[in-house]
Order: C-alpha cells, then sequence, then structure tokens
C-alpha cells in the first residue's frame, strides 16, 4: 500500500474490529448505500443508454501497449455497432475501451471506485459515477449492460467475470453473453475450468458454452448481439 493511502469507506464497512463510534452509527450507513443506488439509478437511467456492453480489463494495461489498442479497437467497434460501453472508468484497458467509443461517438461511461490510492476517471469517460461501495458499483455494471467483454486483467477482472458466470449460470440474469478477448491470455484459465471444475464435477458441460474466448473482435461484438 503507498504512503498517501487513505481509509475508505468500504474498509470501515467491513472491518471486523468495530469501534465503538462504528456500532452506534451502523443502521446509519444503510442510508449510504441507498444514496448511492439512487444517484446510480437516476443517473444511468437519465443517461438513456440503450444497449450497453461492460468492458472489463487491468487498469495497468501499458497505453503504448498492444493490449491497450486492443481495447481501443474494441471500444470503436462496440459503438460502431451501436452500442454504449461501460467501463470501470479508470485507465489502462478501461481508458482504451472508453477511448474507442467516445471515437465512435457513441456514449461513454465510466464507473469508478474509492480506492486507498488514487487513480480517477480517464478523460474519454462522458458519463461519470463515482461509488464508495464495490456492490453497490457491480449492480450498475449488471443492471445497465446487455453483455459483457472481458480484456486481459487482474484480481478485478477476474471478481466481474465469475460474478457475472454466476448470476448467468443461476439463472438470476437472462441472456448475458461473455466473451473473453485474448487466447493466449485466457486459454490456461478456461483449460483449467475444463480438466479442473468440470473435470471434478463441480460445474455442468454446458457452463462452459457460457463463455466465448476469442482474438477476433468482430465475432466478439457478433456475441454482444446475443444479449439485445
Amino acid at each position: 500500500m503507498t504512503s498517501d493511502s487513505r481509509i475508505t469507506d468500504d474498509q470501515r464497512l467491513l472491518d471486523l474490529e468495530h469501534s465503538e463510534e462504528w456500532k452506534q452509527r451502523a443502521a446509519w450507513r444503510v442510508m449510504k448505500f441507498q444514496a448511492e443506488f439512487v444517484e446510480g439509478f437516476d443517473t444511468l437511467e437519465a443517461a438513456d443508454l440503450g444497449d450497453a456492453v461492460c468492458v472489463y480489463g487491468s487498469a495497468r494495461t501499458v497505453v503504448d501497449s498492444e493490449e491497450y489498442k486492443l481495447g481501443v479497437d474494441l471500444g470503436r467497434k462496440l459503438g460502431e455497432a451501436g452500442f454504449s460501453v461501460i467501463t470501470g472508468g479508470g485507465p489502462g484497458a478501461m481508458e482504451a475501451a472508453n477511448r474507442g467509443a467516445f471515437e465512435a461517438n457513441v456514449k461513454s461511461v465510466g464507473l469508478g471506485i474509492e480506492l486507498p490510492f488514487e487513480q480517477g476517471i480517464n478523460e474519454f469517460v462522458d458519463i461519470e459515477l463515482d461509488f464508495k461501495y464495490f456492490f453497490v458499483r457491480k449492480v450498475m455494471f449488471l443492471k445497465y449492460s446487455c453483455g459483457f467483454c472481458a480484456l486481459p486483467g487482474g484480481f478485478g477482472t477476474m471478481d466481474e467475470l465469475f460474478e457475472a458466470l454466476t448470476l448467468e449460470q443461476t439463472g438470476k440474469v437472462g441472456k448475458f453473453p461473455i466473451a473473453l478477448i485474448g487466447t493466449a491470455y485466457w486459454s490456461g484459465l478456461v483449460e483449467w475450468l475444463r480438466t479442473s471444475m468440470l473435470g471434478d464435477g463441480k460445474i455442468s458441460p454446458k457452463d462452459l458454452d457460457l463463455l466465448l474466448v476469442t482474438d477476433d473482435l468482430d465475432e466478439a461484438v457478433a456475441h454482444m448481439q446475443q444479449g439485445r
């Protein structure tokens, strides 16, 4: 953690060592959750996004890398297909997808999150929301997206990927196409799902069909059309 890190609302909420002050004010935190939901719903309903695709990926993706270019191309192609683009609003792959959407002249949404270190919303976002609580932000991603594209990413990307998979597997959402972009990056994970999870009977064969793994952005965009 960096020297300029700060305590976030999520940390306060989840801290097991509750202070007396926390206990006294705990019930009031529900009002803060409610306020974030209200602001999120009001803002995104008013934005009239239409069909939108959520793109996830690493904040650490370097601007002059092939992965960044891939994200820009994906955002642009989604925009050209008539989709708005939603990301976590940060740098790296998120910025790349927002940049592509911006260049395609479609709505470019950034749903930021308060972190212990500064990250900020990238300059290619035209509809911006900042959240204190990850779980509220996740609801907004899923509520206003008709599909999900994952560029190479870390724990955050995995978190969102497996939440989307779980919700579709359990029927908590309708048709929600999911595409993993970059076969070299994702093939090891998919092979583990096949050999370990499926091989040990922890998932069904049809569950693997919930994922499209591809290097072809046109194929990924066409897959997103299934969510419309």
